[in-house]
């Protein structure tokens, strides 16, 4: 498999979610103002809507969307327990929390990345982010990770867009469960190893 990322983007969730379940794979970083790979590769070829990640199979298909990824590669080694088997209600609560991440973290934060925001939408949505940061600490309630005691391919998502909260000078300090989840999750080791294969530790 091939993933084509770029540093620190969504795309590091199921960068993430590759090395905890051990695959073997490739990566191809993405310039996303020039839409070419480090590989040489047009990116729209790869993916036409032009935004990473994707993910390139053995067999040459292309899957591309986060939550879509994320199960794909938990389900192609369900030892890993990254996601409960399919059919079950925790897979359907797993699922409540991809799409959960995706339309009210990712899309919330995401929009702050657009350089022709208003202050008014940017107010709305700092404003919109924290409500969603109230939720999720009486979600976790004390628990280690987002569907209790077992880190799942959830957690990597929610940690790789909570981590945006930094490049935009969030203050997290209000949600320190937060702090702490985000921490725990940034000391396994397959996330280390994440964040110095994209350049982003040491």
């Amino acid at each position: 498999m091939k993933l084509y990322f770029y540093p620190g983007a969504c795309s590091m969730a199921v960068h993430i979610a590759l090395r905890e379940a051990g695959h073997k794979f490739e990566l191809d970083k993405v310039d996303l103002a020039r839409h070419q790979t480090a590989g040489g590769e047009d990116y729209y070829t790869v993916n036409p809507k032009g935004y990473v990640p994707a993910l390139r199979l053995d067999n040459g298909q292309v899957l591309t969307e986060d939550a879509v990824l994320l199960q794909y590669v938990a389900d192609q080694k369900p030892e890993s327990g990254l996601a409960p088997k399919a059919g079950t209600l925790e897979r359907y609560r797993l699922m409540e929390w991809l799409n959960f991440i995706s339309s009210e973290i990712h899309k919330t934060l995401g929009a702050l990345f657009n350089p022709k925001i208003t202050p008014e939408w940017k107010e709305d949505r700092i404003a919109l982010f924290g409500r969603r940061c109230d939720y999720l600490v009486r979600e976790l309630g004390g628990k280690p990770f987002l569907m209790g005691n077992k880190f799942t391919i959830a957690d990597a998502y929610l940690f790789t867009v909570l981590g945006w909260a930094k490049l935009f000078k969030l203050d997290m300090g209000k949600w320190p469960a937060l702090k702490e989840y985000t921490a725990r999750i940034a000391a396994r080791p397959a996330v280390q190893e994440t964040l110095k294969a994209e350049g982003l530790a040491k």
